[in-house]
């Protein structure tokens, strides 16, 4: 499959076992499967293509989720609380991506329900280095943070063809649908956002507005790689947003979406920066901001099930490389 020009370039997909765990951060489900080769070559797998990865996904024929997470351990000393992972990220339409705020997280409670010792988890994930801590789980519920790191912000985080945003400094203006004028904040979280700005007073807060800016700037010309996207605005102390992520479309919560529209606001004056809550339409997420805007994503997750694919439908998917 050939990839659109600016697009990343990833390895070869991995085979992944054909046992799952799924866990959802607000609503925003995630599928955990481990690579093949953690298995020592036993028990059914499965090729993790674009086609495959579609298919588990989908709610009617898969298991169902807003993306998938494949983990392979790189090691843990005995009795240690620390372990070191490495990962990969698929969207529901099968599109690999950088990271997911919720997606870590739910890999952490997937890793603390195996080992109720866990407390902190280093990721490898699409380049860099991310640290996950578990701060406690009740009734399958748990308490874990992400350090996200340095938000990174301007068109060149996000991979913008230069001249798609006007103005020295944020908040932007763009054309948006029907070229109305967009105030707008590019973010990296590891991963690309556009931050449409709203007015604290407007009434036209809503997923009726907001559905056409997602379809719209998701996939914008001028942003080959594609883009998150947020409609946000600050209220009462706090930040309020609706979320619409590359390669998935309307989604209750995200993780880095949170972060990316705490760091809009605080850069653009509207919050101060600290600990910032984040209301989206599944939830709360807290973020904490600091003056350098190095951010760190905390919430909740919660385990749904644990299950593994059955050989019928193993039998129906692409064999891969």
């Amino acid at each position: 499959m050939s990839q659109p020009p600016g697009a990343r370039r990833w390895p070869p997909r991995p085979r992944v076992s054909s046992r799952f765990y799924k866990a959802h951060g607000l609503g925003n489900d995630y599928l955990v499967f481990e690579r093949h080769e953690n298995r020592g070559g036993a028990g059914a797998t499965w090729c993790a293509t674009p086609e495959n990865v579609a298919r588990v996904c989908d709610p009617h024929r898969g298991v169902g989720a807003d993306g998938i997470v494949v983990v392979a351990s790189d090691g843990r000393e005995e009795a240690s609380t620390h372990m070191r992972v490495t990962l990969r990220m698929f969207n529901p339409d099968g599109s690999e991506f950088e990271r997911s705020g919720n997606g870590l997280r739910v890999l952490a409670s997937y890793l603390s329900s195996r080992d109720p010792t866990l407390e902190v988890v280093d990721a490898q994930v699409g380049g860099s280095e991310v640290r996950m801590r578990v701060h406690g789980q009740q009734s399958g519920t748990f308490d874990v943070s992400v350090e996200m790191g340095p938000a990174g912000i301007g068109s060149e985080a996000i991979h913008a063809d230069a001249g798609l945003f006007a103005g020295d400094r944020a908040p932007f203006t763009m054309s948006g649908p029907d070229n109305t004028l967009l105030h707008v904040v590019p973010v990296s979280i590891g991963n690309p956002h556009l931050v449409v700005l709203a007015e604290p007073s407007s009434v036209d807060f809503s997923e009726d507005r907001f559905a056409p800016l997602g379809r719209f700037l998701s996939t914008h010309p001028a942003i080959p790689r594609g883009t998150n996207v947020q409609l946000a605005r600050a209220s009462d102390g706090r930040a309020e947003a609706y979320i619409w992520e590359r390669g998935v479309g309307r989604t209750s919560a995200s993780g880095t979406s949170s972060c990316a529209v705490a760091v809009a606001l605080v850069l653009v004056g509207a919050l101060d920066p600290g600990d910032i809550v984040v209301e989206m339409p599944g939830g709360r997420m807290q973020v904490a901001v600091d003056a350098s805007f190095d951010v760190r994503l905390r919430g909740p997750v919660e385990s749904i099930m644990t299950g593994t694919l059955e050989p019928g439908v193993l039998a129906t998917f692409e064999p891969g490389s």
